[in-house]
Order: C-alpha cells, then structure tokens, then sequence
C-alpha cells in the first residue's frame, strides 16, 4: 500500500512520519537521555519490523517499504536526540538559596 503514486499510499507515508515525530517526543519524555534515543529507535523499529514479519507471514521486500523505515528512523533518532540534548544543556542554577542581608 505504501507509494507515491496513489492517495492512500501517500497517507500512509505520512502517518509514519508523523508516528516518528510524535515518538521523538516521546524519547524526550521517557528517555531524556540524547545517547540513548538512537539505541531505543532502533529497537522499536526492530519489534516493528518483527511484527509485520508475523502478521503477513513473509518478510518485507519492497523498496518503498525500506526507505519509508529508513528516514523515518533517522527522523525519529535526529529529532529526539536534539530535543533531548537541548533539555541536558540547559544551565544548572546555582544560585537557588533566597538572598539574605548581611
């Protein structure tokens, strides 16, 4: 069903990317850890291609298939990794006792 050709083809398309975007911001919320985003993207598009494997009964073979993973699996390790390293680079502060008059 995946394509450029046809309109449920380019709305699927789009639903994994948007399902990579939202699951960038998932890696914010539960990982918080930039090194760790690329490690858990790649898990779960492991499960996911395991679980396709089990529901159709053969392995995915189409190319559109493979590229639509591909980038959606760099979108999703990219985004989380700056979305996360931009939460680890904050300042810390340091000054957080209430001032008192000397």
């Amino acid at each position: 069903i995946l394509g450029f050709s046809t309109p449920p083809g380019r709305l699927s398309m789009m639903a994994f990317v948007l399902n990579a975007l939202t699951c960038a911001l998932g890696l914010l919320y539960f990982i918080r850890r930039g090194k760790q985003c690329l490690d858990f993207t790649v898990t779960v598009h492991f499960f996911h291609l395991l679980a396709c494997w089990i529901y159709n009964s053969h392995f995915p073979t189409t190319l559109t298939w493979w590229l639509v993973h591909i980038v959606c699996t760099a979108l999703m390790a990219v985004i989380g990794e700056y979305l996360c390293m931009r939460i680890e680079l904050k300042e810390i502060p340091l000054n957080s006792a209430p001032k008192s008059n000397v």
